[in-house]
């Protein structure tokens, strides 16, 4: 397939073929993730630090996660002092959920360990084919935002954060 030529459907075939490899890449890099203590709920945490205090129900929603595996990362993540629960002032039966100064200073930790990671990777990339993948990787999120709920049925939701 070559760039000029390329159909949607060829470039479809092609791209369908490369997330496939990412995604099993990235699951590989999830799993071990997922053995560091606290690995799993740093979407959670990355996205609480980022877009700033959320409802349990809220925050599920944005991470494309199940409430109660929220809820049992959430209480994790306040019993280490990362999180705290205050009552919601729009509806005191409520929980607002928030980062600590210790969530922030973990998610730092968390985002310059992938940072290091990535960059180590791009090392070799000239900086216009570094431009061109954050560029069009963005895009590409976009797209996927956009469309989520015809892709992946429910509703369109905000686009999503920085993650980790």
């Amino acid at each position: 397939m070559t760039q000029a030529t390329a159909s949607a459907e060829d470039a479809a075939t092609a791209l369908g073929d490369e997330m496939t490899r990412f995604v099993r890449l990235i699951n590989a890099w999830k799993q071990r993730t997922r053995e560091d203590p606290g690995g799993g709920d740093r979407v959670l945490l990355a996205r609480l630090v980022t877009c700033g205090p959320k409802r349990a129900t809220d925050l599920a929603a944005d991470t494309m996660l199940d409430l109660s595996t929220v809820s049992r990362q959430i209480r994790s993540l306040v019993d280490r002092g990362l999180v705290e629960r205050r009552p919601d002032p729009e509806d005191r039966r409520g929980a607002l959920l928030s980062a600590t100064p210790a969530g922030v200073l973990a998610f730092q930790h968390y985002r310059d360990q992938r940072n290091q990671k990535l960059a180590h990777i791009l090392e070799a990339w000239s900086a216009e084919d570094r431009h061109h993948l954050v560029r069009l990787f963005g895009r590409l999120n976009d797209d996927f935002a956009e469309h989520r709920a015809e892709l992946f049925g429910g509703t369109v939701a905000a686009q999503q954060g920085e993650t980790t």
